[in-house]
């Protein structure tokens, strides 16, 4: 069973983690890993930064574009991550735009993805008919979770078509705007989240965009199986390093 669906079956709230590979050095990849699952974190999202991420606020832009700067690339992560199921055992996915995957080729991209032990891919700009049409037999083919996103504004017929295409959980976008903290949910939002539970989906719901405390991973989690920390835990790191993220992940949990 692949490791994300094994994480899924614990009965707890699940916190994943997203940062962006190559930043705030470039070779940070692996400690900032490393610390994240001795902190605590049950899921580690790894951002290929890319030139044009359509989806992310400014604080994730910033740290791709800083991450590019420093020199990161594909074939770097894959070196950086060679032997990183040495020292880390819990679901690493790895989050990027198609442009890159199809310049290192995606047969070898999932390929290499299997030898280093990763779990999923998150690809925003990958159409769900286009995977489907295309890339699911090879992404199954390296034990590979495709993990799809929703929004409020997806409608409930494409919910569906997700929920029967996914193998591991569904990414639920908590507002149709880029990522970025913020202090708590409205009314309209929790109402989204309310809706798409009582659709009983076959799939674990995670929640993301504007999770950074633990109000807003409380109002998520009553509706969710977790949520995905991305921009708060840049500006965590931005501020105070990448030696210990203990405090951090507590501080959203409120253990």
């Amino acid at each position: 069973m692949n490791r994300i669906n094994q994480k899924l079956q614990e009965n707890k709230k699940l916190i994943s983690i997203y940062f962006t590979a190559g930043y705030p050095e470039i070779d940070d990849t692996v400690t900032i890993i490393q610390n994240l699952e001795k902190s605590g974190a049950d899921i580690i999202e790894i951002g290929l930064p890319f030139s044009d991420p359509l989806a992310d606020g400014p604080t994730i832009q910033a740290s791709s574009t800083q991450a590019l700067k420093n020199g990161m690339t594909t074939e770097l992560l894959f070196r950086q991550l060679e032997s990183i199921r040495k020292t880390v055992n819990i679901p690493l996915i790895i989050m990027g735009y198609f442009n890159p995957i199809m310049q290192y080729g995606v047969e070898a991209f999932c390929k290499k993805c299997r030898e280093i032990g990763i779990d999923g891919l998150i690809i925003p700009d990958l159409p769900i008919d286009v995977y489907e049409e295309q890339y699911q037999t090879l992404f199954e083919s390296n034990n590979l979770s495709n993990i799809f996103l929703i929004t409020p504004q997806t409608s409930t017929e494409r919910i569906h078509y997700i929920d029967a295409m996914s193998t591991s959980f569904i990414y639920m976008v908590s507002s149709a705007s880029t990522t970025g903290a913020q202090s708590g949910f409205g009314n309209e939002q929790k109402y989204y989240f309310k809706r798409i539970s009582e659709m009983k989906l076959n799939s674990p719901l995670i929640v993301g965009f504007g999770i950074s405390n633990h109000e807003t991973f409380t109002q998520a989690t009553e509706y969710a199986n977790g949520v995905i920390v991305g921009s708060a835990f840049i500006n965590h790191i931005k501020k105070n390093g990448i030696d210990n993220f203990k405090k951090f992940i507590v501080n959203i949990l409120n253990k």
